[in-house]
């Protein structure tokens, strides 16, 4: 997600320059005018991540409607750098006994079924052996990975997150690490945060209600129209610097990012463990925008806009000793961008989250060439349009059932060659979560979901990439790829 210095720096194109101009004007219009209404209180729904209750005494439901999702008391709290603003968020005042820190993981039990893929018509493979499109499907109990998050305040107005991050057999990365200086100058509307983080996405992908394989991930959050070397993903964190800012009661909200063009990635290069490609010298940009408004009873109603405009290299700086090339620094670096709008709607305990994406790749990118070669004869900038509705029903504050429809359509392709729906992806998730245990020391959820997508002619956009592209036979393009799960949501 961050982009890097490019190699010839016109490549920001007028496309580019439209989103970032009005993201621009609506970040300058609220700093004008502060909206001074009242503090929001405390919702009374369910769950907190333990290490904030245990260090103010709240109920675990003054910061969070379903955890992990925030409510706004809980949005404000950590626009105000995880703290209350009184005399207990310095640590030098906590218990010393007190740390911040909190384990989550999830045993489970889940089934995954892939449809039209190509296996071997005898198992095993061996003599008269061919290819033929087959369902494949696997159960069992599992583990999923784990996060080990720590997060609170270094000294007043200087807070930090550490989130170490591991997969089910306990490869560890960072998925998050910053330190953010508040309320510069006494002003909620200027706080400088550095290092990895997520963007500031309204509906956040890191604190949903979902956790299956195809459903526990934002489809349209991590699409690339095929064939496309862009490796961008708007819901994965990237590392940079943010400028945000926000009211008294985190109503009027904005952000302005400044990323490394490498996806996130550690060491410059495009991946968050060993083994990426080096990343180019680019940068790339990120400015979101947000109000909010008192409905009555209905609830707190919530709309955000956003531009992430940004470059990835099409090929690299390379030096061959003895036969062996190595990749030394990306170049040719091309543009994209993404833009969209986002909401958050209350009926009282019905809460609905709109989300909608036009994304648009460089037909370099598109086309997976060079740019100092001309461009394959037919090659276009590809384009898709995607979204999805999220809905959330609070039966009371430990039960919430949740469903979601997702659809992407690719409105241009990288070539005519290439079928209009290719790529095209509809999904559909629905399941529940209660909370037996709801306190500060501890919280567990017993979730229950089944998720289906349809992907046409490629690998589903499943969680854990699971899949292999169908066989190119005659109404055999659709891989339908489906997951039940079952398991205990624990946090302590």
């Amino acid at each position: 997600m961050f982009k890097r210095f490019p190699n010839r720096a016109g490549r920001i194109r007028k496309t580019f320059a439209r989103p970032l101009v009005t993201c621009a004007l609506l970040v300058m219009a609220i700093v004008i005018c502060d909206y001074q209404t009242a503090s929001a209180a405390p919702t009374s729904k369910v769950m907190a991540i333990p290490a904030f209750a245990r260090k103010y005494g709240l109920p675990c439901s003054a910061c969070h409607t379903a955890w992990p999702e925030l409510n706004n008391f809980g949005m404000v709290f950590r626009d105000n750098g995880y703290q209350l603003m009184n005399d207990r968020d310095s640590p030098i005042w906590q218990n010393p006994a007190y740390f911040p820190i909190t384990f989550r993981i999830t045993p489970n039990w889940h089934r995954e079924q892939t449809g039209n893929q190509p296996v071997d018509s005898i198992p095993g493979g061996g003599p008269g052996s061919f290819l033929v499109s087959r369902n494949v499907t696997q159960a069992g109990f599992d583990l999923s990975g784990m996060d080990l998050w720590s997060a609170g305040t270094l000294f007043k107005n200087i807070s930090f997150l550490l989130l170490p991050s591991s997969d089910p057999t306990a490869v560890w990365h960072f998925e998050s690490a910053w330190v953010r200086i508040d309320n510069i100058k006494g002003s909620s509307w200027l706080n400088f945060k550095f290092g990895r983080f997520e963007l500031d996405n309204l509906i956040s992908e890191k604190r949903f209600l979902f956790l299956s394989a195809n459903g526990g991930l934002y489809q349209v959050y991590h699409f690339n129209v095929p064939g496309s070397i862009n490796d961008f993903g708007i819901g994965d964190n990237q590392i940079g610097l943010e400028l945000a800012g926000h009211n008294s009661n985190s109503y009027t909200r904005y952000s302005v990012a400044l990323l490394s063009s490498n996806e996130g990635g550690v060491n410059l290069t495009n991946s968050v463990t060993p083994g990426g490609n080096p990343s180019s010298r680019s940068f790339d940009g990120y400015m979101s925008f947000s109000q909010a408004f008192n409905a009555g009873s209905l609830g707190l109603e919530r709309i955000q806009a956003y531009a992430y405009v940004g470059q990835r290299p099409t090929f690299y700086q390379t030096s061959t000793q003895g036969g062996v090339t190595t990749q030394l620094v990306g170049l040719g670096n091309e543009p994209f961008y993404r833009i969209g709008v986002a909401g958050e709607l209350h009926f009282k305990n019905l809460e609905i989250l709109p989300y909608f994406m036009h994304g648009h790749d460089s037909a370099y990118l598109a086309a997976g060439v060079p740019d100092n070669v001309p461009l394959p004869m037919g090659a276009h900038a590809p384009s898709f349009n995607g979204g999805f509705v999220e809905g959330q029903y609070f039966v009371n504050p430990q039960l919430v059932f949740f469903g979601r429809f997702e659809k992407i359509n690719v409105g241009q392709q990288a070539f005519d060659s290439t079928p209009g729906d290719f790529g095209n992806v509809t999904a559909y998730s629905v399941g529940y979560r209660w909370y037996p245990i709801m306190f500060s020391r501890a919280g567990l959820a017993w979730h229950n979901e089944y998720s289906i997508s349809k992907s046409v002619g490629i690998v589903p956009e499943s969680g854990d990439g699971t899949g292999l592209p169908p066989l190119p036979f005659p109404n055999s393009q659709n891989v339908w790829s489906s997951s039940v799960f079952v398991g205990f949501d624990f946090d302590f």
